[in-house]
């Protein structure tokens, strides 16, 4: 069985995860990364054994090279419509032409297909990636992990440290996902040498509402938390939509400020269910207190 898998992206935090994990699952290893790549990022990979291939990415030929005897192309490509968009689909194009089984696209989010095209700018690129991706001779699965659980430790409206309040729209009760970004890349790195995944795959690490969170948060020795509504759902939808208006120069910023309020929009309004968390019995998952309890680690920036 060919256990080649090719990662693009690995430089990144979530990508240099999942190269990892892969590593550990006794994968072969191949990277792609831009000429214009960090050094030292590239060395470290080099030092773990990846077969790392210096390529531009927008060159298909070279790609195609890239892609030869690969069992699955995992992108965990960050950006906006030239990343997303654009550079997923040379990289596709290149994987079909290389004759690569499966393609694994940088999808990890919310389950964006139960949103309205509009709700959010960063899955309306994933949507339309989509596809081109269904459209293309070759076998697609998208990891859909809801919200990264990290974003917890860095004071958000959700949990908020400083003012030692849980904020929430619509409803405090609501379950929202979470899954951390190793857990993501554990279960990615099996989905990548599993051949017969089905087109998406549904994770969470924990799925917590506002009140199981603050719970959570005082249990860990974080003090009294407050659980305060900030508004609906319509609310948050009407404010995105005043903020974004106010900075159009966020178009082209990966994480403008009304962004960051699409993803927490679509936490409020999406949910993974079933979770598919059991299909690798032999993953762990982490769970909210481990995230949040005295013993947790920060997470990396």
């Amino acid at each position: 069985m060919n256990t080649t898998i090719l990662v693009a992206g690995g430089t990144g935090n979530l990508g240099h995860r999942i190269i990892t994990a892969l590593l550990r699952r006794g994968a072969t290893v191949r990277a792609v990364v831009r000429p214009g790549s960090d050094p030292a990022k590239v060395d470290e990979l080099s030092s773990l054994g990846v077969d790392v291939r210096r390529v531009d990415m927008a060159d298909v030929a070279a790609l195609t090279q890239a892609c030869a005897d690969v069992a699955c192309v995992v992108s965990a490509l960050a950006g906006l419509r030239d990343v997303i968009v654009d550079g997923q689909s040379v990289l596709l194009a290149a994987a079909v032409a290389a004759g690569v089984p499966r393609f694994i696209p940088s999808d990890f989010a919310s389950d964006y297909t139960q949103q309205a095209p509009g709700e959010n700018r960063n899955f309306d690129l994933r949507r339309e990636f989509q596809q081109r991706l269904d459209q293309a001779s070759i076998g697609a699965t998208s990891i859909l992990n809801g919200g990264f659980a990290e974003l917890l430790t860095y004071n958000i409206p959700l949990l908020d440290f400083k003012k030692q309040q849980v904020g929430y729209w619509e409803d405090a009760d609501w379950r929202i996902d979470f899954t951390t970004m190793d857990d993501t890349a554990a279960y990615t790195a099996a989905a990548a040498l599993d051949a017969a995944t089905p087109r998406f795959l549904r994770i969470a690490s924990f799925q917590s509402s506002p009140q199981e969170l603050a719970a959570v948060a005082e249990e860990a020795g974080k003090g009294h938390f407050e659980v305060v509504k900030l508004g609906s759902r319509a609310d948050l939808a009407r404010h995105i939509q005043h903020a974004r208006a106010a900075n159009p120069a966020g178009e082209q910023d990966l994480y403008a400020n009304w962004q960051q309020m699409q993803y927490m929009l679509s936490m409020f309004s999406v949910q993974n269910n079933p979770l598919d968390n059991h299909r690798y019995p032999d993953l762990t998952w982490t769970s909210a207190a481990g995230l949040l309890g005295p013993n947790a680690q920060s997470p990396a920036k």
